[in-house]
C-alpha cells in the first residue's frame, strides 16, 4: 500500500476513505469531515499498484472484475462522489500530470474516426441489445439530456419537453425536408414527422438502432415521411431545409470537426439552418477518460467551446444562437441511474455481473462530471448567413408554448 497510500493521502481533504488490503490490514485517508465516508476491499496486493499509476481506469476495472469490493453501507456511486469532490488534489498529483499530458500527446489517434473505425466504435456501444436499454430509459427511448423547467420535472415528461425544445428552434413547415444525423432510436424524427408533416432522412451507424426506429416509424404512422439508414454521415447526399444532430459531434473526434461543419454547410439548402446539440466541457482542451475511451466510447471526445468555435471560423459557418444546459444532464442522469439500479437484478441476468459494474461506474462518473465535473451541454443554430435565423429568440418560446397547448408528444 505504500505508493496508493502517498497518492491517497496527498489528495483526500474532504470526507474519509477506509481501505482493508489484502492481508486484511486496515488504511484511513482524510479528514472524515465535509464529505462522505467510503469503505472498500482489495483482494490482491497487485490492483493497489495499477491504480496508483492509473487510478480511474484501474479502479473500474478492478471492481468489474471483483479484485476491490465495497464493503457493506458503500457503493460505488458513493466512491466516485469521494473522488470527485477531491478531484483538484488527484489532478496536481505528479503521478496524474504525467499521464493526462501523455494522453494529450496522443489524443488525435485516440479520437481516429475515418470511414470504418467510425461504424465499428458506434457500434460498440449502441449495438447492446436495445431491451437493456428499456430497463431504464424512459419510454420514448431517448439517450441524451432531457431538458428539465424544473429540477423535479419526471424524466418522461423533460424528454418530451426536449423534443419540444428542438422541434421549436428548427422553425419547421409542412413540407419540408429535414436530415438527421444521429438518429437514436428514433424518438426526435418520428415526433417532427407527426407533429409538422415533414419529411425526415436519418442516418446511423448502428443497425439496432435503425431496426428500433424502423419500427418504430411503422408504429407511429410515419414510416411514409420519416427514412432511417445505415450511413456514416460523410456519406449522405442530397439538399435539405434543416439539418440536425442531437448527441452526435461528441462521436466523431477533434479531427473531424471541420468535416463535420463543412458536411452540414454542404447538406444545407440556401436559406436554411442547422441545430446541434452536443456535450461540452468547460475547461480547455483535454482528452477523454481513459475508462471512457476503452469501454464506453471509443473514439469519442467533448469538445471544449474554443475548439467548436475554431473550427466553426475556419468553415466560414454562423452560429445564430449558443443556448448551454449546465445542470439538465446531471438531472438526466440522476434519473437513469436510479432507474438503473432499481432494475439492475434483471440487467445482470441480461447482461451479466461484469457488464453491469462497468456500467455502474459509467453512470456514477458521468452523472458527477455533470454535477461536480467540467461537463455541460450546448445547443446552436448553424448557418452559411447571418439572417437564416431570426434575429432574436421569441419564436422559440412561442413554439414551445404553442406545442406544450397542443399536447404535442
Amino acid at each position: 500500500m505504500r505508493l496508493l497510500s502517498h497518492l491517497l493521502r496527498r489528495f483526500i481533504r474532504n470526507g474519509g476513505l477506509v481501505v482493508t488490503d489484502h492481508t486484511g490490514a486496515e488504511h484511513r485517508f482524510g479528514s472524515f469531515a465535509n464529505g462522505p465516508t467510503v469503505a472498500l476491499r482489495f483482494t490482491d496486493k497487485k490492483v493497489e499498484r495499477e491504480i496508483f499509476f492509473n487510478p480511474e481506469l484501474k479502479t473500474a476495472e478492478a471492481y468489474m472484475d471483483g479484485r476491490l469490493v465495497m464493503q457493506p453501507g458503500s457503493t460505488m456511486f458513493d466512491l466516485l462522489s469521494l473522488f470527485s469532490c477531491n478531484r483538484g488534489g488527484l489532478g496536481a498529483h505528479p503521478m496524474q500530470q504525467a499521464l493526462r499530458r501523455a494522453w494529450r500527446a496522443v489524443r488525435r489517434s485516440q479520437q481516429r474516426n475515418e470511414l470504418g473505425r467510425a461504424a465499428r466504435n458506434i457500434r460498440h456501444h449502441y449495438d447492446i441489445p436495445p431491451d437493456f436499454y428499456r430497463l431504464w430509459l424512459d419510454p420514448t427511448m431517448t439517450y441524451s439530456c432531457a431538458y428539465y423547467r424544473t429540477p423535479d420535472t419526471s424524466l418522461h415528461q423533460a424528454q418530451i419537453d426536449k423534443l419540444r425544445h428542438i422541434a421549436a428552434k428548427l422553425r419547421l413547415q409542412p413540407g419540408m425536408h429535414i436530415a438527421e444525423i444521429g438518429s437514436g432510436w428514433g424518438a426526435l424524427a418520428t415526433f417532427l414527422a407527426r407533429n409538422y408533416g415533414v419529411r425526415v432522412t436519418s442516418v446511423s451507424l448502428s443497425p439496432e438502432q435503425i431496426r428500433v426506429a424502423q419500427q418504430r416509424a411503422i408504429d407511429e404512422n410515419v414510416a411514409d415521411r420519416v427514412t432511417f439508414i445505415e450511413l456514416d454521415y460523410r456519406q449522405l447526399q442530397g439538399s435539405y431545409d434543416r439539418v440536425v444532430s442531437i448527441a452526435m459531434m461528441e462521436a466523431i473526434g477533434i479531427s473531424e470537426f471541420d468535416t463535420y461543419f463543412s458536411t452540414i454547410k454542404r447538406l444545407t439548402k440556401p436559406g436554411g439552418f442547422a441545430m446541434i446539440h452536443c456535450i461540452g466541457r468547460v475547461s480547455p482542451p483535454g482528452t477523454t477518460g481513459p475508462f471512457i475511451r476503452k469501454y464506453i466510447f471509443p473514439g469519442g471526445y467533448c469538445p471544449s467551446l474554443s475548439e467548436v468555435f475554431a473550427s466553426l471560423e475556419r468553415t466560414g459557418t454562423w452560429c445564430d444562437d449558443l443556448e448551454t444546459l449546465r445542470l439538465h444532464y446531471y438531472w438526466t442522469i440522476k434519473h437513469w441511474r436510479e432507474a438503473y439500479e432499481a432494475r439492475r437484478d434483471e440487467a445482470v441476468t441480461m447482461m451479466g455481473e461484469r457488464f453491469c459494474r462497468m456500467w455502474d461506474f459509467y453512470l456514477a462518473s458521468v452523472e458527477l462530471g455533470f454535477l461536480e465535473g467540467s461537463n455541460f451541454v450546448f445547443q446552436m443554430l448553424l448557418s452559411d448567413k447571418r439572417d437564416d435565423v431570426p434575429v432574436i429568440r421569441d419564436f422559440i418560446v412561442d413554439e414551445e408554448r404553442r406545442l406544450a397547448a397542443a399536447g404535442a408528444q
